[in-house]
């Protein structure tokens, strides 16, 4: 069985870190670059950096972040927001990225998908979804949450992980920020149809959340933003209640 990953989010906004509930209501949460060297002095395995207005305001994310980052820690990071081609993938994975995160851009243009695996490899290839529930059924949205599409949630991720995706980044709006745990069920659903890894996103909000999402979900990776950031979860504690419940973490 693989260990199990513990992975720290960070939305960045105008070079803050920001978190919110449901994608809004955005507060400040520090420095990221600051908020980086510190998860991985606490033993994070993974962070995911998400530049969550790049896409609606129609610009790259900002390569001096991706080149302070990868300055500062020694563990493998993420970048997201505002990679809409091969040549934007290409400029942070040379700033030091080790993998690259599309929403938006895979749904408008799915052979994207195809271009960056085969370009860079798979395993560079992380394909975040943001979901919502309605009508009876999960549906795909765009824009950092704003925009709905008529594409529903299991499908496109059956077609991303065809198309060459390494991993799926899967963010529960409804749970998003409410610290009320994560859509396990959901996370379980999904899972059980896949090859590759599952982030499970949105809802934690305890040490048992966590503990629930690896027991139930059985997904390889959890990644959650606030409870890290405001010191209300503790990375070296979180992994020590792991353990206690014979989850295998890295």
């Amino acid at each position: 069985m693989l260990a199990k990953r513990i992975i720290p989010c960070l939305d960045v906004k105008d070079g803050r870190t920001v978190k919110g509930v449901n994608f809004v209501d955005l507060r400040d949460a520090g420095d990221p670059v600051e908020l980086a060297w510190q998860y991985s002095q606490q033993g994070a395995d993974e962070l995911v950096f998400l530049d969550i207005t790049a896409t609606h305001e129609g610009r790259k994310t900002t390569i001096d972040l991706v080149k302070s980052v990868a300055r500062q820690v020694n563990i493998p990071f993420t970048i997201g927001g505002g990679i809409n081609e091969l040549a934007d993938a290409e400029i942070l994975l040379n700033s030091g990225a080790d993998k690259i995160s599309i929403n938006s851009a895979a749904v408008r243009n799915p052979k994207l998908i195809d271009e960056l695996a085969n370009t860079f490899g798979r395993q560079f290839v992380v394909i975040a979804v943001d979901t919502r529930f309605s009508e009876g059924k999960n549906w795909v949205y765009l824009r950092g949450g704003r925009d709905k599409t008529e594409i529903q949630t299991e499908d496109w991720i059956k077609e991303a992980e065809s198309r060459g995706a390494g991993e799926i980044l899967l963010t529960s709006m409804d749970h998003d920020g409410t610290k009320n745990g994560f859509d396990c069920s959901l996370l379980k659903k999904i899972n059980d149809t896949l090859t590759i890894p599952i982030i499970a996103s949105g809802g934690a909000g305890s040490q048992q959340d966590f503990v629930d999402v690896f027991q139930q979900a059985e997904v390889d990776a959890a990644l959650a933003a606030s409870v890290f950031h405001y010191g209300e979860i503790l990375i070296p504690e979180l992994k020590e209640t792991l353990r206690r419940n014979k989850i295998i973490a890295r």
